[in-house]
């Protein structure tokens, strides 16, 4: 019987794992490091142990040291949640030789799988071998984790090598292992998986089928249970196929088998054996708690002969801390207040928070229920339009305009969702009269209306930023007898938080809340973040043309090979590569030209706007007259 458990994972897996243990009696145990000191899960853990240091191959990839804090915390299981070493068979020995419960399948089934080359042999998939012109487009990916991460379209044989090289790279800072392997790249298709339960007397559980077809880089945004639109029998061979998985590996506890669906066709693609980031929509429809069955299964219960049945349907969206219209790069700041209502919100963040650079940008999963998919799905899409998520820029709107998508509402999407319809779904829709609401109610807050004039002054100016376009906008208002006016609309009533106006004979609250410059405004239909400017504008930092910037905060990983100043560069070539929150990304060329600065090493620490580089453009040739 299992008394104290140490999630060997951080942030939102660690809080969910933790709210499980104190549901069953269990005391928890949590391990962080520098950079998670004062994170949401060590302040709910009942014990927690330092791991020196930030990055993830110092701290959480060390299972050695977890292995120690929880011999050193007095825990006798440990659950490895998702990512870090939670497919690391070493590190599930290491537990079981140091007399702890594994929460997890065997390590042989971790070993059989964890490389996806190896798992596609036992499910009899032939590898692709060499690759031609004829193969392409082919996807090249890490043999070792997930998320995502390791992984490349490739279309063109002169980038195949290129790309190796940089799924190499990033799968070995994400998960210390290098290997990558070549498939073909199946367009048009869905994501989907089953999720199994498995005990130790012989009984697998199917419980349904996830779609996980909305992804961003390869990474799920938007899963939901049951996947929607399969034919019986189709459902019936992914079952068939994920219970031979479990078979054929001799597993325990839960795991995923994952698959491309083209063509009325299920294509394998591997087995997680670990618990999914998007397992609650299972547990809502199944109505169970799959980290209690994990436990259970660990400590040698036996599952019931049938798993429940299920019933209604669940839609789950991943909020980010990202801007989508700038290539998804991940944000950092302060969270000053996060509220999703209505649904079931796991997060591993609480208002005052702050986002750094070291670990995934994900804030939170926000999982509606309802007897329906169209009910589900808008559910949750008003979920996320009402609800407060006041600091950096978010994937927020994203989520709601890819929830109403028609292509989405039809069940009609495919993985290339996004490739199509990013660039719309991305594009900013600040609210027009925020400016002046936020003005309006900055005035009263700070008692600047004075008292009415009976001969007309200059009006009241102020100037804001909205970030979501970066558009400057100047507001203007006057102040009368009968209280605040301005053009085009009607000002019903102003506090330092909250006014409405009243637009074409459409009334129209908004609620207004400061972080000192930053304002965000928030209607029934979404929120306007503002930063406050100074009247006169400030003169713009002078930079040389040609010079790239750091766009987020981060660590560089490499440069391209060769490259030093003097060396002749095209337009749309890599120069940089920046690692941030557990994501890989290229700073190009912004021309053809000469490379004239270098500022950026591998490992170099840089903040956003970070100078790394500078290229003098190549003149235009003169056209003969």
């Amino acid at each position: 019987m299992i008394t104290a458990l140490l999630v060997a994972n951080r942030g939102e897996i660690a809080c969910r794992v933790f709210r499980t243990c104190r549901e069953l009696g269990i005391a928890t145990v949590a391990v962080y490091s520098d950079a998670d000191a004062d994170a949401l899960h060590v302040r709910e853990a009942d014990t927690a142990v330092r791991l020196p240091g930030s990055a993830p191959g110092e701290t959480y990839l060390r299972g050695d040291l977890v292995v120690k804090a929880a011999r050193a915390a007095g825990a006798d299981a440990v659950h490895p949640g998702y990512g870090f070493l939670s497919e690391n068979a070493a590190f599930a020995r290491a537990v079981q030789d140091a007399g702890l419960t594994w929460i997890g399948p065997p390590p042989e089934a971790i070993e059989a799988m964890a490389s996806k080359t190896r798992a596609k042999e036992l499910m009899g998939v032939e590898p692709l071998g060499e690759v031609t012109e004829a193969d392409l487009p082919v996807l090249v990916k890490a043999a070792a984790g997930g998320g995502g991460r390791g992984m490349r379209v490739v279309r063109d044989m002169a980038d195949l090598a290129g790309e190796l090289a940089a799924a190499r790279a990033e799968a070995a800072s994400a998960f210390g292992d290098g290997e990558v392997f070549v498939e073909p790249y199946i367009e048009g298709g869905r994501h989907v998986e089953v999720q199994l339960m498995a005990d130790a007397h012989g009984t697998v559980w199917t419980l349904g089928t996830r779609d996980c077809t909305l992804q961003r880089r390869h990474q799920k945004v938007i899963e939901e249970s049951p996947a929607p639109g399969l034919a019986p029998d189709l459902v019936a061979e992914l079952h068939a196929q994920a219970v031979r998985a479990a078979r054929v590996t001799e597993y325990r506890g839960a795991g995923t088998v994952e698959f491309l669906v083209a063509g009325g066709r299920a294509h394998f693609l591997e087995m997680n054996t670990r618990l999914q980031v998007e397992h609650p929509v299972t547990e809502a429809v199944f109505g169970v708690d799959l980290v209690a069955l994990q436990i259970r299964v660990a400590e040698g219960h036996a599952l019931d002969e049938e798993p429940p049945p299920a019933r209604g349907h669940a839609v789950e969206a991943r909020l980010y801390a990202e801007d989508p219209a700038a290539g998804w790069a991940p944000q950092t700041g302060t969270l000053h207040r996060l509220d999703v209502p209505g649904v079931r919100l796991d997060t591993g963040y609480t208002d005052g928070d702050t986002i750094g650079v070291h670990y995934d940008p994900m804030l939170a999963k926000a999982v509606a229920y309802a007897p329906t998919r169209a009910e589900a799905v808008r559910k949750l899409a008003g979920a996320l339009e009402r609800a407060t998520v006041h600091g950096p820029v978010t994937n927020r709107d994203l989520l709601v305009r890819s929830l109403r998508h028609p292509e989405f509402t039809s069940a009609r999407m495919d993985t290339g969702f996004y490739d199509r319809h990013a660039t719309a779904l991305a594009a900013a829709a600040p609210d027009p009269h925020a400016p002046l609401a936020a003005a309006l109610a900055d005035a009263h807050g700070r008692s600047r209306f004075g008292g009415w004039r009976n001969l007309r002054s200059q009006p009241h100016l102020k100037r804001y930023r909205t970030e979501a376009d970066g558009a400057e906008h100047e507001v203007r208002y006057d102040h009368t007898r009968n209280g605040p006016t301005a053009e085009g609309v009607r000002i019903l009533t102003v506090t330092p938080t909250a006014v409405e106006l009243e637009v074409d004979g459409v009334r129209a609250k908004f609620t207004v809340t400061r972080y000192g410059d930053r304002v965000h405004v928030t209607t029934s239909r979404g929120d306007t973040a503002l930063t406050a400017l100074p009247l006169l504008p400030e003169p713009a930092a002078r930079r040389a043309p040609g010079s790239l910037l750091a766009p987020m905060p981060g660590t560089v990983v490499r440069v391209a090979e060769g490259l030093a100043e003097g060396a002749a560069v095209t337009a749309g070539q890599p120069l940089v590569w920046l690692e941030a929150m557990k994501m890989e990304h290229r700073v190009c060329a912004p021309a053809s030209g000469t490379l004239t600065a270098l500022h950026a090493a591998p490992g170099r620490q840089v903040e956003v706007g970070a100078l790394l580089a500078v290229v003098q453009a190549a003149a235009e040739p003169e056209e003969s007259a």
